[in-house]
C-alpha cells in the first residue's frame, strides 16, 4: 500500500512547500522530480509512522511540509523528550501537530526550554503535559516571549508555585501580548477597586479571562457591576472569571435552561451572585441538577436560587444517597416533614453523617443502605 502511494505522488511530480517555524530551520521548497522524491518521501513517512508514532495518513500529510534527509537530528529529539519523560502519544501528537519540530535542534532550541519550566517548579507528568498543552511554547523564542510573559506573571502572583498553579489552569499566556492584552485589563480591575490580590487570584485561577480583548473585557467588569457584585468582594473575580470565558451564546442556553423550568431573571441573579461558578457548569449538568431538584425533589425556583451550591455537586454521588437517606428518616418519623431540604443537601459530607446518618443508625439501620445508594428515592417531597 505504502509504495502504491509512493510511486503515485513520484508519477504525479508533486510539488510541496513548507515553512518551518521558530528559528531551527529557514523556509524552504521541495520539487519532486525524478527517482529522488519518493525515496525521501519514503524516508519521511516511514520515520514519522515507525518512530514517531503517526498514522500513514498523518506522516502523509507531515511530509508535505517536510523532509527527513536523514535520521540523526530526529533521533536525538526522540531521545530528549523521552529523557525528559514524555510518553509515545505526547511525542506523536507533538509532531503530528507541528511537523517541523522533527527537524529542531534539540540542545539549543528545544531542551532550554524544557529545562526553563522544570525550574520553574514542573516535575513529574506535569513537566511533559505543559509542555504540550500549547503549541506555542516550543515555536515561541524563550528569551523574547516566554520568559518576559511569565516573569510579568509571577511578579503578580508572587511565587514559582504560584506560577506554575496557574499555567496549570491555562496555558493561553505564552502567545498572547502580555503588554498589549493583560495589563489593560488589569488597569481595568484596578481602577474599579478590586484589590491586588483578588488580581492575583484571579489570574491563578484562570489568566485566560484576563487575555480577553480590553473592550470587551470593560464590558464584562461593568456588566458584573451592574448585576450587583462589589468590587472589594472575592464573588466580584470568580463573577469576571466566568463570564469573561464563556460565551454569549453559551451564557444565553445555560440561561434558558434554568428559565424553562419556571426561574425569573431575579432568581437568576439572586443564584449568580451567591455562586458564580454555577455558569461554568455544562448544559448537561444544569438541566440534570436542576430536573432532579424541581421535578424529583419538589423544590421551587426560589428554594433552589437561594442554595445554587448544589449545581457544583453531584446528583448520583451526593444528592440522590442524602435525598434517600432523607425520605428513610421521615418514612419513620424520626425527622420533622417539613425540613428544608435544599439546606439539608447542602452541608459537607462529614456534618451531613453527623447530623442525619451517625445518629439513626440503631433506630433506622437503613440509612446506611440509603447512603449508600441502595434503596430509591422516589415518592419524597418537600
Amino acid at each position: 500500500m505504502r509504495h502504491f502511494i509512493y510511486k503515485t505522488l513520484a508519477q504525479n511530480g508533486a510539488i510541496s512547500s513548507y515553512t518551518m517555524y521558530g528559528p531551527w530551520i529557514q523556509t524552504k521548497r521541495f520539487v519532486s522530480s525524478g527517482l529522488k522524491s519518493p525515496e525521501k518521501q519514503s524516508l519521511t513517512v516511514s520515520y514519522l509512522t515507525d518512530s514517531c508514532g503517526l498514522s500513514l495518513e498523518q506522516a502523509i500529510s507531515a511530509s508535505k511540509v517536510v523532509k527527513i534527509r536523514d535520521t540523526e537530528k530526529p533521533d536525538l529529539l526522540l531521545k530528549l523528550f523521552t529523557s525528559y519523560g514524555f510518553t509515545k502519544t505526547q511525542i506523536s501528537s507533538l509532531v503530528s501537530r507541528h511537523p517541523p519540530l522533527i527537524l529542531a535542534r534539540p540542545e539549543t532550541n528545544i531542551r532550554p526550554k524544557i529545562e526553563y519550566f522544570r525550574s520553574l517548579g514542573f516535575r513529574g507528568p506535569d513537566l511533559p503535559k505543559i509542555i504540550c498543552s500549547d503549541r506555542s511554547i516550543l515555536l515561541s523564542s524563550l528569551e523574547k516571549q516566554i520568559i518576559p510573559n511569565l516573569d510579568f506573571v509571577k511578579d503578580i502572583v508572587g511565587t514559582n508555585e504560584n506560577l506554575v498553579y496557574a499555567l496549570k489552569h491555562s496555558s493561553n499566556v505564552f502567545h498572547f501580548n502580555i503588554k498589549k492584552v493583560m495589563v489593560p485589563n488589569i488597569a481595568t480591575l484596578r481602577a474599579h477597586g478590586v484589590p491586588e490580590q483578588h488580581v492575583a487570584k484571579l489570574i491563578m485561577m484562570q489568566p485566560r479571562s484576563l487575555l480577553l480583548k480590553t473592550d470587551l473585557f470593560k464590558e464584562v467588569v461593568c456588566e458584573i457591576k451592574e448585576m450587583g457584585f462589589e468590587p472589594m468582594s472575592r464573588s466580584f473575580i470568580l463573577a469576571v472569571k466566568c463570564m469573561s470565558i464563556i460565551s454569549k451564546v453559551k451564557w444565553e442556553k445555560k440561561k434558558e435552561i434554568l428559565k424553562s423550568f419556571g426561574w425569573s431573571e431575579n432568581e437568576f441573579l439572586s443564584a449568580f451572585r451567591v455562586q458564580p461558578m454555577l455558569m461554568e457548569c455544562s448544559e448537561e449538568k444544569i438541566r440534570d441538577v436542576i430536573d432532579f431538584l424541581m421535578n424529583k425533589a419538589g423544590l421551587k425556583p426560589l428554594d433552589v436560587s437561594r442554595c445554587p451550591n448544589l449545581f457544583l455537586a453531584s446528583v448520583e454521588r451526593r444528592m440522590i444517597p442524602r435525598y434517600a437517606v432523607l425520605k428513610v428518616l421521615m418514612s419513620k418519623g424520626l425527622i420533622r416533614n417539613d425540613i428544608h431540604l435544599v439546606w439539608a443537601l447542602n452541608p459537607r459530607k462529614q456534618d451531613f453523617e453527623k447530623k442525619f446518618v451517625t445518629p439513626f443508625i440503631e433506630d433506622a439501620p437503613e440509612v446506611i443502605h440509603a447512603y449508600q445508594g441502595k434503596i430509591g428515592c422516589d415518592g419524597f417531597s418537600n
